[in-house]
């Protein structure tokens, strides 16, 4: 479903990508693993075309965006959902009309159909009845629900993951884990999250890739990383810093 062919992206001096390849296959549940700073979430904008690389080439459905104007984007990013790291909601919206914000501005639906999806969309993360709400009432990971239920409402082929579980307690991340797994198996939607959170990795994913120096060094299925003794993914995996040498 999407292809990624030796792309490659500088800020200034600064080479974050350095000729990344990767295939995610219609359906699947990737994570993205790395060090932070390391390109993670520039990788994932790469993927829906909010940024363009310096060279290389981003397929999706076999339609290469990195050569689309602004128009034939906003037709491809339609297939997208997106979790922002900090859920990003309107501030000045209640969570009813962060929901269905997409829905309403492109007019495709009546008002009835409107307000069912959003009442489906904030069943599916278990935030029922909380449509008068404002975000400065919930709590972090209800934010992050709602965003979730922003993402889904429009029932997207695809749905990205920008550090899910950033700023959670170890309970409200579990949530959102369990939450993300029960809209891939529900929807069918092909997921792909980035995070340095093994156990919501292990938790979200059948497939994990590892960015590393700017490439992906490894990949293959969930257990078989979470486990591998390869030096770099095992002191990554199990958050040990690379020994210094002796003076």
């Amino acid at each position: 479903m999407i292809e990624v062919r030796d792309v490659t992206k500088s800020f200034g001096t600064q080479q974050v990508l350095r000729g990344v390849s990767l295939d995610i296959r219609r359906g699947e549940a990737v994570v993205i693993i790395g060090r932070s700073g390391g390109g993670k979430s520039i990788l994932l904008k790469h993927l829906i075309g909010l940024l363009q690389p310096d060279s290389g080439i981003v397929r999706v459905d076999g339609e290469d965006i990195t050569a689309m104007n602004e128009r034939s984007l906003l037709r491809v990013r339609r297939k997208y959902g997106m979790l922002f790291q900090m859920a990003a909601l309107f501030d000045s919206l209640t969570v009813e009309e962060n929901v269905g914000f997409v829905l309403r501005r492109q007019g495709l639906e009546s008002e009835t159909e409107i307000r069912r999806r959003i009442d489906e969309a904030l069943d599916m993360v278990e935030l029922p009845g909380i449509g008068h709400k404002m975000p400065s009432e919930l709590s972090g990971g209800m934010r992050k629900r709602v965003g979730l239920a922003r993402a889904i409402v429009y029932r997207p082929e695809i749905v990205l993951y920008d550090e899910p579980t950033t700023g959670l307690d170890p309970i409200a991340a579990d949530n959102i884990d369990r939450l993300i797994r029960r809209v891939w198996e529900t929807l069918h939607v092909t997921s792909i999250a980035v995070t340095h959170d093994m156990k919501s990795a292990r938790t979200i994913s059948n497939r994990i890739l590892m960015l590393h120096e700017g490439r992906i060094y490894s990949e293959g299925p969930t257990s078989e990383i979470l486990e591998s003794t390869d030096p770099v993914i095992y002191r990554f995996v199990n958050g040990i810093s690379t020994p210094q040498k002796s003076q």
